[in-house]
């Protein structure tokens, strides 16, 4: 499929550059099976679930794992942390920017007097660097910063703000393993969950390790040459059995973000049969795009995303591309904000021929 049926034209001023109140955001409702779209408000949600619904959300926690240190000449480097690659917490997998500051053999001095050196250069463009004491959590929350995507812009010299830290998260965060926020997630408050409660839906957890992959832009033509790192999925037991049960019993399962949906039609495509008194942990490399047939989700909470991107792509599987284009056209027109910290959009209704 050509990654150019994936585009549209953004006015930069929609990106939205600041969190706002949690439950404040604009909320678009697309019907998949008609196309209709309908305006809202993200606190209306509670009213438009029904009771036995079961809302799964990813409670993945991002870690602050852009670090900012100095070469041997006092230039500026950027080192973005992936993933830990021993048990001391020495040797890491990161990007660095600008990369010719961060060459094989060279060693970056960061805050608190933590240093690393660069021992690896991959052809993928990351690094292996190697720390001179453990990069443990207590460290990382201190000296780290807030992985906030490129397009949000803060002044020069301050990556982020400390509120940001606090806003890029969600209210029910949980598991430190993440790089970026499931960012549909964003929109709840501690009164819209108990709303949803109230009207008689269930609300599970799992965790998908948001990486940086999830967020790679797609460079090639066709979707066939784009391919997704691997991230880790844990589904816990009892969120295992709401999901088999909600499906037996007809009620619908709504996905929050599309790291969910990704995580549970992954899981119902597993080889092996799912023994519910065991958490299910596995890897996923799952690459959703029009054509493929959902069989664990029925509705899907999302931001609205880059274009060309395969979370668009997910989207655009679940609702149809005309469909989903139509929306974003029509997000644009009444001037909704994009992406992370923008607007949200629930998909309702059966998919396309049901």
């Amino acid at each position: 499929m050509k990654v150019s049926l994936f585009e549209y034209e953004l006015p930069g001023e929609l990106i939205a550059q600041e969190p706002r109140p949690r439950g404040s955001s604009r909320l678009l409702v697309l019907d998949r099976a008609t196309g209709e779209i309908s305006h809202r408000r993200f606190s209306d949600l509670p009213e438009l679930l029904v009771p036995g619904d079961l809302l799964v959300r990813n409670d993945v926690r991002v870690r602050p794992v852009r670090l900012y240190g100095r070469d041997a000449e006092e230039r500026l480097v950027e080192i973005f942390l992936l993933r830990n690659e021993d048990a001391e917490s020495l040797r890491w997998r990161v990007l660095a920017r600008p990369g010719r500051r961060a060459k094989k053999g060279r060693r970056i001095r960061f805050a608190e007097g933590l240093a690393g050196d660069i021992r690896e250069v991959h052809e993928a463009g990351t690094r292996e660097i190697i720390f001179d004491r453990p990069l443990d959590d207590a460290l990382l929350e201190r000296i780290g910063h807030t992985p906030l995507p490129p397009y949000i812009r803060r002044d020069a010299g301050a990556p982020d703000r400390p509120d940001d830290r606090a806003a890029y998260q969600t209210l029910f965060a949980r598991e430190p393993l993440a790089v970026a926020a499931p960012t549909a997630g964003l929109h709840f408050t501690a009164e819209i969950l108990e709303r949803v409660r109230a009207r008689g839906a269930v609300i599970a957890d799992l965790t998908l390790a948001i990486g940086a992959g999830t967020f790679k832009p797609v460079t090639v033509d066709d979707t066939e040459k784009h391919d997704l790192p691997p991230e880790e999925v844990t589904i816990p037991a009892p969120t295992l059995a709401a999901v088999a049960a909600a499906r037996d019993e007809k009620r619908r399962v709504v996905a929050v973000g599309t790291t969910v949906a990704r995580s549970l039609e992954a899981a119902v495509r597993l080889p092996e049969s799912l023994d519910f008194s065991q958490d299910l942990r596995f890897s996923t490399d799952l690459f959703i795009i029009p054509g493929f047939q959902f069989h664990a989700v029925d509705i899907l909470l999302t931001n609205f995303h880059l274009p060309r991107s395969t979370l668009l792509m997910l989207v655009c599987a679940f609702a149809g591309r005309e469909s989903v284009m139509a929306a974003y056209r029509e997000a644009i027109r009444m001037r909704y904000l994009l992406y992370s910290f923008g607007d949200a959009m629930l998909i309702v209704g059966a998919p396309p021929g049901r």
